[in-house]
């Protein structure tokens, strides 16, 4: 029975991202011959002896203590993700939102400040503003794209930027060199969300961000079967956020790094397939007689079109779209589609659709929803892996309908 390998694989030397997505972080022998990364299902792990205590606590020799402190499989996802996401390492969260949580409350104390924009995702703009302020931390929110407004707004005691690159719904594109230049010059830091994204169509640590953060759960994983998050950066921080991780607890199962880590073995895969479908439908959709508007970054009518094309490899899996009519229009198109499903998340193999202003929005005032401009006929489509004519054909059907 062979031992595991400290040797690993795959390097960065390997410029092929679909290789590096398969081998990168893993020894190239693994516990029992196993092909796989073995999944390492244990809450607590032994000591041979005191001398293998004193190794571990006194020499700093890597061994695993408990499961809330670190584990085999997840380590291994650790590195595989920081290798394709450019970052020197990781840390792996039990969902998106524990990782935004967790790297946020690491890089802020009492009395400091922070900057993030207005288009961010519902609930990271729902912490920053509510529960940040029971620490005594302020925040300010920023419209997306007002760079003036954003530089005008950094204190002395402001600590980061916090931004998506797409933003949700509307798929804006945050200029990162614009941005760098702005944070080195009032010397803070910047935490760029790239779910949308992914490391095959945009590295933001290339650009020069300091934290890129990643729910997992979409198209990393991609299969809409785990809750996974990641905050990568350099290791001085993703050190200092392992640490609170480590109080905090947001910790991922070894079985969910296995899927994890099989799902990153298609994940180029699939994201080339989702960019170039998308990129078809968001232009069908353009011409369609019963679409009002459609935001794709990728497309030439996008605010956003040439700092999209200059930054990213491609334009992602989500199309969002307004069409003409009212919010029963609306529903009679949700009911007529046979093959895409309703649902609020992205990122699978399976083409979603989610009506914001029923789903994520559905507490609000029509005021309150038009101001943040979810419309009542404004749809959100997560492009999956299907044939892109079958697809568009259960659109064409819906909408005519």
């Amino acid at each position: 029975m062979a031992k595991a390998s400290k040797k690993h694989s795959v390097n960065r030397g390997c410029k092929s991202l679909s290789t590096r997505a398969i081998h990168a972080g893993e020894p190239r022998r693994k516990y029992a011959d196993s092909l796989t990364t073995p999944i390492i299902q244990t809450s607590t792990f032994t000591f041979q002896d005191s001398k293998h205590i004193e190794d571990y606590t006194k020499k700093g020799k890597e061994h695993f203590e408990y499961g809330r402190y670190g584990n085999p499989t997840a380590q291994i996802a650790e590195r595989r993700l920081a290798d394709l996401e450019g970052a020197e390492d990781c840390v792996v969260f039990s969902s998106g939102m524990s990782a935004i949580t967790t790297t946020i409350l690491s890089l802020v104390q009492s009395g400091d400040h922070i900057v993030i924009t207005d288009d961010s995702y519902k609930k990271t703009l729902e912490f920053c503003q509510s529960y940040l302020k029971q620490f005594a931390i302020e925040c300010t929110i920023v419209p997306f794209g007002d760079y003036e407004v954003l530089e005008k707004a950094i204190k002395k005691s402001t600590r980061f930027i916090l931004s998506e690159s797409p933003t949700n719904p509307y798929l804006n594109i945050f200029d990162l060199v614009k941005i760098k230049k702005i944070a080195r010059k009032h010397n803070v830091l910047t935490l760029i969300d790239g779910t949308f994204a992914t490391p095959y169509n945009q590295r933001p640590i290339e650009f020069g961000m300091d934290v890129v953060l990643q729910s997992c759960t979409k198209y990393l994983a991609g299969h809409n079967d785990i809750l996974a998050g990641a905050m990568l950066g350099k290791k001085e921080l993703v050190e200092r956020v392992r640490n609170l991780h480590k109080s905090m607890g947001g910790t991922i199962d070894p079985h969910c790094c296995y899927l994890l880590l099989r799902g990153l073995k298609t994940f180029p895969l699939r994201v080339e397939r989702q960019n170039e479908s998308a990129l078809k439908i968001a232009r069908f959709l353009e011409n369609h007689p019963k679409v009002k508007k459609v935001y794709y970054p990728f497309l030439e009518s996008h605010l956003h079109y040439k700092i999209a094309r200059k930054q990213m490899k491609g334009g992602g899996g989500v199309v969002t779209f307004e069409i003409k009519g009212n919010i029963n229009t609306a529903k009679r198109f949700l009911d007529s589609l046979r093959l895409c499903y309703i649902g609020p998340s992205l990122g699978g193999v399976e083409t979603l659709i989610t009506h914001p202003a029923l789903v994520s929005y559905y507490d609000y005032t029509k005021k309150a929803r038009y101001a943040l401009g979810i419309t009542d006929t404004l749809f959100r489509l997560a492009v999956g892996i299907e044939d892109v004519d079958d697809l568009i054909a259960d659109l064409d059907r819906a909408l005519m309908k």
